[in-house]
């Protein structure tokens, strides 16, 4: 609920994210990217790679708190406390950094087809492709025909390293948000209501991107440019980025990501916090 949740509030701007990474020299800014895509292929455009974008979310987040949840018991078990018991927005945010490590497993692959639908028109345009693939099923077909299963796991490494430090600050941040929401009104902290939860969660989301932007760079890059051939591993990677476009290139994107953290990250926990309140009603019940 919460990844489907997501996707639909933030994708058209994750597209912008997306191009502006791999090309950061062919839009001047976020509004030229998005007036340009959809002036270009219109408002399917926009939405290009939605597909496995919920693929990927719904997957990544459905493994992600399942794992948050079993990394919570496990550092409860680690300071020798007792099951269920409380534990603080810095154990929280261990736990939810430990547990992004399994989901970067189901996220990649679909990250992969995701950010190659969504760059392929610049690809395209550009000539580093011959044929372009507009639809997933010819996507996937590509990969497995170029590179076999291994494929699907390019940018596996820079996931993992965005995921990790990313998934620490997230997950701190929003129960650190909700802690201070709850004390200032009173409450506990599944009784905040909406407008707490969707601020929480997108004040994790804007901590989250400030801290591993670079990263994210690299891993679309690498994912979107080995269409091309064999593309270098994540540190040859940033360097080059670094060395021949400077440190502007591996933060281009950052605003239409700023500006989507907010609606699609309140989005997220607002699906995860209403859905798992309901069905631990009917448990319960």
């Amino acid at each position: 609920m919460g990844g489907t949740a997501c996707v639909f509030s933030g994708q058209p701007l994750d597209t912008a994210k997306v191009k502006m990474q791999t090309f950061p020299t062919l839009y001047r800014g976020f509004v030229h990217c998005f007036v340009s895509t959809y002036r270009q292929v219109g408002l399917r455009g926009l939405y290009q790679g939605t597909t496995p974008a919920l693929m990927a979310n719904i997957a990544e987040n459905s493994v992600l708190f399942m794992c948050y949840g079993f990394c919570q018991e496990v550092v409860r078990f680690l300071s020798g406390q007792e099951k269920g018991a409380a534990l603080s927005d810095m154990q929280k945010a261990c736990a939810g950094s430990v547990a992004s490590v399994f989901s970067s497993l189901v996220l990649c692959p679909t990250e992969l087809v995701k950010c190659r639908l969504q760059a392929m028109h610049e690809m395209a345009a550009s000539g580093k492709i011959t044929h372009s693939q507009n639809t997933v099923w010819s996507v996937i077909k590509s990969i497995m025909h170029n590179d076999g299963p291994a494929g699907f796991f390019q940018g596996l490494t820079t996931t993992i390293a965005r995921e990790v430090p990313g998934y620490f600050c997230f997950f701190g941040a929003y129960e650190l948000c909700r802690s201070l929401f709850a004390d200032y009104m009173h409450c506990g902290k599944d009784d905040i209501g909406v407008a707490p939860i969707v601020f929480s969660g997108g004040f994790g989301g804007a901590c989250l991107w400030l801290v591993v932007y670079p990263m994210d760079c690299v891993k679309s890059r690498i994912q979107v440019m080995s269409m091309t051939g064999k593309q270098s591993g994540f540190f040859k990677t940033f360097m080059h980025i670094f060395r021949t476009e400077g440190v502007r290139a591996l933060y281009s994107g950052l605003t239409p990501t700023m500006i989507r953290t907010f609606p699609a990250n309140g989005a997220l926990f607002l699906g995860y916090e209403a859905s798992r309140k309901i069905m631990m009603e009917q448990f319960d019940s």
